[in-house]
């Protein structure tokens, strides 16, 4: 854990420790979780059309002959999450060499995403599931704080054909992507 924490910013440090405290609150206070089944690996990955931070409708069949890792996340500028998409990021070249794409899904709004884009330097799509319908498709589990809901942390790694391969029903955002990018390699291995 210590090397994935030398080189980043202290103000990132300290906004993962308080996170982790106000995500430990929640648990033990006023979230309540709705869990949901999620599809299992072997199954096809259920489609979805949804808006990315440009406006632009995107759907799961558009990528058909990629890998696909399609990742939900709480909310957008939050340490935990900046962290996450941060990770993808600098790992996107390592996706791309090996014919895979990055979809972060939060029930954020467009321009939450735009603007998160923006301000942390992301170059793959984030879509807007404001009405979380296809994070209910993929049993990905709510929590309500407050009022509000949030998506749960939840992955999916899909293969060309649509086919999940994968399934992540608990993340740790400080090394999900280097965990995903194994996976990949493990499973394209097997393929061969």
């Amino acid at each position: 854990m210590k090397a994935a924490f030398d080189g980043m910013p202290r103000r990132i440090k300290m906004g993962i420790a308080l996170v982790s405290l106000f995500l430990a609150s929640l648990v033990l206070t006023n979230t309540k979780v709705f869990a949901v089944d999620m599809p299992a690996v072997g199954t096809s990955a259920p489609n979805f059309k949804l808006q990315n931070q440009e406006g632009t409708e995107v759907s799961l069949d558009q990528f058909r002959g990629k890998w696909v890792v399609l990742y939900f996340y709480p909310k957008d500028g939050t340490v935990g999450c900046t962290l996450e998409a941060h990770n993808f990021q600098r790992d996107l070249e390592k996706y791309e060499q090996k014919g895979a794409v990055v979809i972060g899904v939060s029930l954020d709004t467009t321009d939450s995403h735009k603007s998160f884009c923006a301000k942390e330097g992301l170059n793959f799509k984030l879509l807007s599931d404001s009405d979380h319908a296809v994070t209910d498709k993929y049993g990905v589990p709510l929590m309500d704080y407050k009022g509000n809901k949030y998506a749960t942390r939840s992955s999916f790694l899909i293969d060309p054909t649509g086919v999940i391969r994968k399934v992540y029903p608990k993340v740790d955002a400080s090394k999900h992507s280097e965990e995903v990018l194994a996976d990949l390699e493990q499973l394209q291995a097997a393929s061969k």
